[in-house]
């Protein structure tokens, strides 16, 4: 590009998916101060191709590579790695630059350093600080809980995925500092909230959506500390316990029934274009705290000068095309990081860590490139120690390596310098990974695309009792429950379907203590539910659709804005002047 070109707006073609794309001028100084070309993937395939590499929910049992005893693993029993208990990678047992390669000039990068992550030692999942809690995933400081994946400081959660501060709760997806709420999806600050979205601050309620400060609410939307409201109607405290009364929440047909009338009543609700709290200059959805972010989305507590993002939270300064990462400044094309780092570039799974580039699994470390499993290490490179020196020589002649003798894969996208991992070196199944919820693909699209595909595994055990055998009450549920395995509602139509699932004892008694009926669905395709209520990461540009007078305005509201909710969607959708006056 001519120097007098490089600052202007710059139209490209993805080439994946080959739709254009954008880099806008000021882009440009960003990709110079950390030393990156461009992108030649638009923002969704970037995001694609980096969930590629993050499977939080499908888990196995397979081999420890050093002991043969069974382990619980992310890696799948096929996949050719090397995988290892947790105790055991993080011990000083073994030497991860005992595995390292020196880079030879005669191949491509890529498949040198697929040649590495083939032989070395993984640890089997991540779940750090763990009690009690073998089956969690990208889990930290987790107490008694059992299948919760990107989470932090949980005690007895089960079932739920992006959950930070959660105690004695069920099946949540993006919930944070509540208790004893259950199928709650966008909440925070809860207690004992049931069947609901979009919520901050609400109390023993049911069925409720974008409300703030509520107690004993049922079937409602917009409500702003309000009590006793039924249907968005106000009653007295008598009258409000005499109608729920009349509602039998134990009984799963009657759930069912208030769950197809809570979707209408989401329908008819008028939506603000995104969900954004103190923040300013930004654009996405669930935004809280950030300034100067463009496509960001699920951004909290201190985000600036950011774009591209998904699920980064703390402290996130100068960072583009990232997703699941924390505490983390000048970073590109990096997926689950954080905790300090900087300048960091198309790595995954690194941590405090400075100068890194193409890495995976990597903690505490600086100048490395190209590595895997490193501790506390510098200037590595596949693995192998160089001097300063040498370490900056050869990544500058790696680089332009990469430039001449590129990556491409069987679908002729090409990766040089500047490229993240490509979906097909995942160690993943794409079904297995976070880019299928957000991205979803069938078997044949999958491969089309050049991707691997799991068929599902036929389970040696068979359900000994149909969904539709579960009693409608769980009044009328024994503990002989606790026995069977359950065929799942779903089976033939979730792709991750565990096809049978079972009733364990924490989750019956919390079942019996707040009167909900029995699922009739595994927990896989429960999160599939949930996951599916969200927006997309993605952004139209629309108008506001208020045409209420008294609004400021004559006729329909004039304000534009740029929102993740599509035009063929039926919902009201207002600007926040708009919004403001009609719930407020």
């Amino acid at each position: 590009m001519e120097m007098e070109d490089k600052y202007k707006n710059v139209v490209l073609g993805c080439q994946n998916c080959k739709n254009d794309f954008t880099i806008e001028s000021e882009d440009f100084a960003f990709y110079e101060k950390i030393k990156v070309p461009p992108p030649t993937f638009c923002p969704e395939c970037s995001h694609q191709r980096r969930f590629a590499w993050r499977n939080t929910h499908a888990l196995y049992h397979r081999p420890d590579s050093i002991s043969g005893k069974n382990v619980i693993s992310i890696y799948h029993p096929d996949t050719k790695m090397n995988i290892v208990d947790q105790k055991y990678w993080w011990s000083d047992e073994w030497d991860p630059l005992d595995y390292g390669k020196e880079f030879d000039f005669s191949r491509n990068f890529f498949e040198q350093w697929k040649e590495l992550r083939d032989t070395i030692p993984f640890q089997s999942l991540s779940n750090s600080k763990a009690v009690n809690s073998d089956y969690c995933n990208v889990a930290e400081e987790s107490s008694d809980c059992y299948l919760i994946s990107a989470s932090w400081k949980n005690e007895r959660v089960m079932y739920s995925d992006s959950i930070v501060k959660i105690k004695d709760s069920l099946d949540l997806y993006v919930v944070e500092d509540s208790e004893f709420c259950y199928e709650c999806t966008y909440c925070k600050e809860s207690y004992q909230l049931f069947y609901s979205q979009e919520c901050v601050a609400c109390t023993d309620s049911y069925f409720l959506y974008d409300c703030k400060g509520c107690i004993n609410c049922f079937m409602s939307s917009g409500l702003r500390n309000k009590s006793y409201v039924f249907e968005n109607i106000q009653y007295s405290k008598e009258e409000y316990f005499k109608k729920i009364a009349e509602y039998h929440l134990e009984s799963f047909e009657t759930i069912k029934k208030l769950k197809t009338e809570f979707h209408s009543l989401k329908q008819n609700t008028i939506r603000k274009f995104a969900i954004v709290t103190n923040s300013n200059e930004v654009s996405g959805n669930h935004i809280d705290n950030a300034f100067n972010c463009k496509n960001v989305f699920d951004v909290s507590h201190s985000v600036k000068n950011c774009k591209d993002l998904y699920w980064c939270v703390n402290n996130i300064f100068d960072c583009h095309y990232c997703n699941a990462i924390g505490s983390m400044e000048n970073a590109f094309e990096m997926n689950d990081a954080g905790v300090g780092g900087s300048f960091c570039r198309f790595s995954s799974v690194v941590y405090s860590s400075h100068e890194v580039s193409y890495s995976f699994n990597c903690y505490n470390c600086h100048d490395i490139f190209g590595c895997i499993g490193l501790k506390n290490k510098s200037y590595c490179i596949l693995n192998k120690q160089y001097t300063k020196e040498e370490y900056f020589e050869l990544v500058e002649k790696i680089k332009s390596h990469m430039m001449d003798v590129p990556y491409i894969d069987t679908k002729g996208r090409v990766y040089k310098y500047g490229e993240f991992f490509p979906i097909e070196l995942s160690p993943f199944a794409y079904n297995d990974t976070v880019a299928n919820d957000f991205y979803p693909l069938d078997k044949d699209e999958i491969l089309n695309q050049g991707y691997f595909y799991r068929s599902k595994e036929q389970k040696e055990y068979m359900p000994t009792k149909s969904f539709s055998q579960i009693p409608d009450k769980i009044l009328e549920v024994d503990d002989t429950i606790l026995s069977d395995i359950i065929e799942c509602d779903t089976y033939s139509v979730s792709g991750r379907c565990t096809r049978a699932f079972k009733i364990v004892p924490d989750e019956l008694s919390f079942y019996k203590r707040f009167n909900i009926p029995l699922p009739r669905k595994c927990y896989q395709c429960r999160h599939k539910e949930r996951f599916d209520t969200r927006n997309p990461l993605k952004l139209w540009h629309r108008a506001c659709m208020c045409d209420v007078a008294g609004h400021d305005h004559d006729g329909e509201c004039t304000n534009e804005f740029e929102t993740s909710y599509a035009p063929e969607r039926p919902e009201k959708i207002y600007c926040e002047s708009c919004y403001q006056k009609e719930v407020l």
